[in-house]
């Protein structure tokens, strides 16, 4: 068989480049309109998504430390240093001190930082609901899927 009929590998190297045909830069231009979304719809609230995250994970873990805030939501300890910060001066959370060991710090939600959550989520849902607007429902459950089979692949 001659190596002439097969098929041309679309990710080949040996063509031209369609920015379409190419996953990285379609999740780009996701994450760019999930983000601009997000944060149109937030307005006075003043949350960015990567605040939102952190607060949703520390109300459903009071008293988690730092370092696996940043573990659960995908961000360097540095960057969480900087949104933590913002958020403490704000009154959304409190880090406390840890009683076994003084160098790790604790994360709690304010009450404050809790009631600003609530309408947050609302806010949140409604972007979810419009990034997902154009697929049916069982193209959302296949989206879905397939974002976290190349999310949690094994390699």
């Amino acid at each position: 068989m001659s190596t002439s009929s097969k098929k041309p590998n679309p990710m080949s190297r040996n063509r031209e480049i369609s920015l379409e045909e190419l996953p990285g830069h379609l999740f780009r231009r996701l994450h760019q309109l999930a983000v601009a979304d997000f944060s149109a719809r937030m307005g006075d609230l003043g949350l960015t998504p990567v605040q939102w995250s952190a607060l949703v994970s520390i109300k459903q873990r009071q008293g988690l430390d730092q370092i696996t805030l940043s573990r659960e939501i995908f961000i360097d300890t540095s960057t969480l240093a900087g949104v933590l910060d913002r958020l403490e001066s704000r009154g959304m959370v409190r880090r406390e001190a840890s009683p076994d060991d003084k160098r790790v710090r604790l994360l709690y939600i304010t009450e404050e930082g809790a009631a600003l959550l609530q309408h947050a989520n609302i806010v949140v849902f409604e972007t979810q609901e419009w990034l997902m607007e154009p697929l049916t429902p069982s193209a959302r459950v296949t989206f879905m899927k397939s974002m976290l089979r190349v999310l949690n692949r094994n390699d």
